[in-house]
């Protein structure tokens, strides 16, 4: 009989995972990842309730040791907090120093959850962990591949496109021929105290709080002037242009005209480039270079495919080409809006995840896009 060792978080879809192993006959343990220190870095420093708020991982702990003991199995609690803090946090903060815009979660997968999860697994004789993130494992020739889940409202395979191709043997997704509504009914039928809990949002280490105050901690706020490169006006002040991604229309506090949508920014100069609604072509690409492109199933290049420059986004079909050392080359087959550079390029063949990596830079009509925003910007009062 397999040891699986899965990572129950709290949630209703790792509880459902865990269910489901141990009806196939597995013989499961579960484990919650204590990732971030909440009670040292946040608002409930050094006490885990406050008033009537309890801190959110705390009480996602407390969901997983209901499930754990309504499904009678045994649950450790893992602390990975330094590992989280070195190797997530810190790429987190860098990357929105030099002005872009990370995935923490794709840099938790990699490093903390199909990484030392796994080697901590491994360590205490398990065979194989299990998650229940809403994706699939195929065979190409006899390897194992990453697949899109069967419920495609909720395929997760985008965020696991930095993990190493060699895990997926001693991996397990329960969920990747399920979708949601069922994961709720057998939540439901078996009364599990998560059974209609919400899912979560954002980003782990933050929660419910608001993103820019939460950063303003480790990035302290410096205001600057919004500028409208369709006529070089300053339309307002922004709060730091590291808190500011591309696209974004919603929290610019420009009042009276607009909609305006962030197209670039100059981190030096502290000033953030918008754009209106007539000239939203400075959203627009039609290539990218992509860095740290990671294999996770070998393709002949070029290759005509499919990308996702972010979750949640249909397939965009493109070409991709190589690129020097770990590096590629997409040019889509029509331009896309908000391809942003710091977020993760996922490349598909079909169902297949082929590889992924860091959108380094974005291009349109041969020029490097948020030069080019820059430099229009640079024509301001």
């Amino acid at each position: 009989m397999k040891k699986v060792l899965v990572g129950l978080s709290g949630g209703v879809d790792s509880a459902i995972a865990a269910w489901l192993l141990k009806e196939q006959g597995y013989d499961v343990t579960c484990a919650f990842m204590r990732n971030w220190d909440s009670l040292a870095n946040d608002d409930f420093a050094g006490n885990p309730t406050i008033g009537n708020d309890v801190c959110p991982q705390e009480a996602d702990y407390h969901d997983a040791q209901l499930v754990a003991e309504k499904l009678g199995l045994e649950l450790l609690r893992i602390d990975f907090v330094k590992e989280y803090w070195d190797d997530v946090f810190q790429s987190f903060l860098d990357t929105y120093r030099v002005g872009e815009t990370p995935n923490p979660d794709i840099l938790c997968n990699r490093y903390i959850k199909f990484n030392t999860f796994m080697k901590f697994a491994e360590s205490k004789g398990f065979d194989t962990v299990a998650t229940g993130h809403y994706a699939a494992i195929g065979k190409e020739n006899g390897v194992s591949v990453l697949m899109k889940a069967g419920d495609r409202n909720k395929d997760q395979s985008y965020f696991l496109a930095e993990i190493s191709a060699d895990v997926l043997d001693h991996v397990i997704f329960p969920l990747g021929e399920i979708d949601k509504p069922e994961v709720r009914r057998i939540a439901e039928k078996l009364d599990l105290a998560v059974a209609k809990k919400k899912d979560s949002t954002g980003i782990c280490f933050i929660g419910e709080r608001r993103f820019r105050e939460f950063l303003s901690n480790y990035l302290p706020m410096k205001p600057g002037k919004i500028i409208n490169i369709a006529d070089h006006k300053t339309v307002g002040m922004h709060k730091g242009v590291m808190y500011y991604t591309i696209g974004q229309r919603k929290g610019l506090d420009i009042g009276g005209i607009g909609p305006f949508y962030v197209c670039g920014k100059d981190v030096e100069k502290n000033e953030l480039y918008v754009t209106d609604e007539e000239h939203q072509d400075w959203l627009c690409s039609d290539e990218c270079i992509v860095t740290g492109y990671n294999v996770m199933a070998k393709r002949e290049f070029p290759l005509h495919c499919a990308a996702k420059f972010r979750y949640r986004q249909p397939d965009q079909p493109v070409t991709v080409y190589p690129y020097g050392d770990n590096s590629i080359r997409v040019v889509y087959d029509q331009p896309v809006r908000s391809v942003t550079p710091g977020q993760e390029a996922v490349i598909y063949d079909g169902d297949v995840l082929i590889g992924g990596g860091r959108i380094a830079k974005v291009f349109k009509d041969g020029k490097d896009l948020m030069e080019a925003v820059r430099n229009e910007g640079a024509l301001s009062e």
